[in-house]
Parts: structure tokens; sequence; C-alpha cells
């Protein structure tokens, strides 16, 4: 059985072919409407994901207070306004308040988010947000830094451009001390 959505991304695909002076029916090109069919589909998979599906009941009774970081987690993302790559690593802190997180529940609803259309200013605060509103932590930090295809392969044609987000929340967002703690564990190395 096709699958309809992915024919319809093959015809817009072969459009696409057609208008920027390609000819589909080169030997290069026979399959690569349906090859972008499908990356679409998996680059886009973000939409069908649902937060709860995620969590899947993985938060626990815990009376730690100490925070707790998962860094560098790799993301890959389009961005709406060229529909072009940026990619990068997320950082995200919380500070639990008798709940966690199963920890590979966290780089799980970075994916959700990073495989949307998106902007990264909004990505950082949406992870932020649903972290917070599953745990009901004490405070949550979410840190990202993208590198953006828009600028980097277009447009200002800055190769070496980064771009850094925040989203603080709670004792990250109202104690210097507690940001700055998350800051550092954030920015050292411990393994490589």
């Amino acid at each position: 059985m096709s699958n309809p959505r992915i024919k319809k991304l093959e015809a817009i695909t072969l459009d696409l072919l057609k208008e920027i002076g390609e000819d589909p029916q080169r030997d290069g090109l026979l399959k690569t409407p349906y090859r972008v069919a499908k990356s679409w589909e998996f680059l886009s998979k973000g939409y069908e994901m649902k937060l709860k599906d995620i969590i899947n009941d993985a938060i626990y009774d815990e009376e730690s207070r100490g925070m707790v970081v998962v860094r560098d987690i790799d993301f890959f993302s389009l961005c709406e306004h060229h529909m072009l790559p940026f990619f990068g690593v997320a950082h995200v802190g919380y500070i639990p308040n008798g709940k966690v997180l199963g920890l590979s529940k966290i780089p799980r609803i970075v994916e959700m988010y990073s495989r949307r259309l998106q902007i990264q200013e909004r990505m950082t605060r949406q992870i932020a947000e649903a972290l917070w509103n599953t745990v009901h932590p004490i405070g949550v930090g979410v840190v990202i830094e993208g590198q953006h295809m828009c600028m980097q392969m277009r447009g200002v044609e800055k190769k070496n451009s980064y771009t850094t987000t925040s989203t603080v929340l709670g004792e990250f967002h109202d104690d210097p001390e507690t940001r700055a703690e998350f800051l550092t564990m954030i920015s050292k190395k411990t393994f490589g």
C-alpha cells in the first residue's frame, strides 16, 4: 500500500527539480523524488511525536536536590525561514523537586522539538517548558549552540558563526549562583 503523503512529497520534489532547471529523468535523479520524500518524513517526525508518549511514565520519586545536567546532546533541525539545516548541541539541566525524569527522556525531548521546522530561540524555550511542566522542578536551564546553514551557505555566508540561545526558569532564573553552576557544568569537558 503506498503512502499518500510520500506520493505528494514526491510530486512536489519532481516539480521543484523541473523549476530549478534539472531533468528529473536524468539517471542520477530518477529516484531523487522518493528519497527526498522519505528524508522529509524523517526530518519532520517531531510533528508526530507527543511529549506524554516520550515520557511514558518515566518520572520517579526522588528526594535528590542536586542539579541534573545532560549536555552535548546532538540535534539536527530545519530553519523555518529557509528550510535549511541548523544543528549543534543542547545542554539541559534541572533541579529536582521530589521527582526525576529518566535520563534518556531528555535527549528524546530535544529530538522531538528539533525534528520540526524551527527557530533556535523557540526550540530552546520549548525544551525548557517541557521539562518544567513535566517534573515541576525547582529550576530548569537549557542552552543550545547551533550552526545555521541559512547564514553559513547563503545570505551573509559567515561560515564560522555560531548561535547560542538560553532559557532559564525558576531557580536558574532567580539565583545567579545556580545559573553560574549550570553554566560551569556545561562548559567542563569530562571525557575525551
